[in-house]
């Protein structure tokens, strides 16, 4: 015979484990992560704080009589602060307003991650070459972006490291005008570098 004690304790096991022994997790909580602004019928909350279509606070209503109104205007409710107590919507073109959102964010994204390019040239790089090189190096540094100069030394050309150091000088005195030296030059094996950043 089993006790009620016994039934008791094997009923609340069942209940955290489940009936085969394992643990049922429990369900998802919601932790107002960003997934996108609710519309329209997803609005399930009543009252809200409703802003119209050119920005006029229109009071607490009711969100049926809110959606009523965007629809008379051919808009959509959006909820732009669900944290809020009412949440705040408003009335507006939901598909022009994520069209201008992403627009932005790519835009923002854009302006945020300079490129670092990268310029190349040897101790006997010709005159003619170095000025190709540094009319390069100017139009990156317009974009904003960064320029790696590096100097490659090849077999012998390590015995004159110093010819190396004269090129590198040079394009440096001929760029002083729209850059600055973010590291100076310095040795990393058979190379020598030096970035540029610019002014």
């Amino acid at each position: 015979m089993v006790d009620a004690a016994e039934c008791g304790a094997s009923s609340a096991v069942q209940e955290k484990f489940g009936k085969g022994g394992r643990s049922i997790p429990p369900p998802p909580v919601d932790r107002g992560g960003d997934r996108g602004n609710r519309v329209n019928e997803q609005i399930r909350i009543s009252p809200i704080r409703l802003i119209g279509p050119n920005g006029e606070q229109l009071g607490v209503v009711p969100t049926s009589q809110a959606l009523e109104k965007a629809r008379e205007a051919g808009l959509d409710l959006v909820e732009v602060a669900p944290m809020e107590r009412p949440p705040v919507c408003r009335i507006m073109d939901y598909g022009k307003f994520r069209y201008e959102k992403s627009k932005k964010d790519s835009k923002s994204s854009k302006h945020t991650q300079p490129k670092r390019k990268e310029i190349r040239l040897s101790p006997s790089t010709g005159e003619h070459d170095i000025e190709t090189k540094l009319n390069h190096a100017r139009k990156f540094l317009e974009h904003h972006d960064k320029v790696l100069i590096r100097v490659r030394f090849r077999g012998r050309e390590l015995q004159h490291i110093d010819e190396g150091r004269k090129v590198m000088d040079k394009v440096l005195e001929r760029l002083a005008d729209i850059a600055k030296v973010e590291l100076p030059p310095r040795m990393e094996g058979r190379q020598l570098t030096a970035l540029l950043a610019p002014k």
